[in-house]
């Protein structure tokens, strides 16, 4: 999903959500997004800044080492370690062939892009597996 800042061609100015920039850009052509204030179809998107802080206030913590032995210690103790077959056995769990249970292992990139376009909940480590030997 993406945000975009719009105006119309009466420049009044709105927001809205959009799976992508192709899906505003149909709905547009077919005149399916209109002006919150006047109705108009005649829309564009507005220049919009970035959302940036320049606050060091705002920053988020960097995890410690310990912070990540501990997490590493916690997934290494309550899930299963699937290695390899980390996409294959995700998937089938999400489509109910396996039981669900809590896994873990690697994954390529674009399995792992494959998987979060599908719905199915996925998040990487901020550590490699220890590689286990059954």
């Amino acid at each position: 999903m993406i945000r975009f800042h719009l105006k119309c061609d009466q420049d009044h100015q709105f927001e809205s959500w959009f799976q992508s920039g192709a899906a505003f850009d149909k709905l547009v052509k077919a005149g399916m997004v209109s002006c919150t204030t006047c109705g108009s179809t005649q829309v564009s998107k507005s220049v919009m800044a970035p959302a940036v802080s320049t606050s060091s206030e705002i920053t988020a913590p960097k995890p410690t080492e310990a912070a990540i032995a501990a997490l590493r210690a916690k997934v290494e103790s309550t899930s299963d370690y699937v290695g390899g077959g980390f996409a294959k056995e995700a998937r089938d769990m999400h489509d109910g062939l396996v039981p669900e249970r809590p896994i873990y292992g690697e994954a390529n990139l674009k399995d792992a892009k494959r998987l979060v376009e599908d719905g199915i909940p996925v998040v990487p480590l901020p550590f490699m597996p220890r590689k286990k030997t059954n």
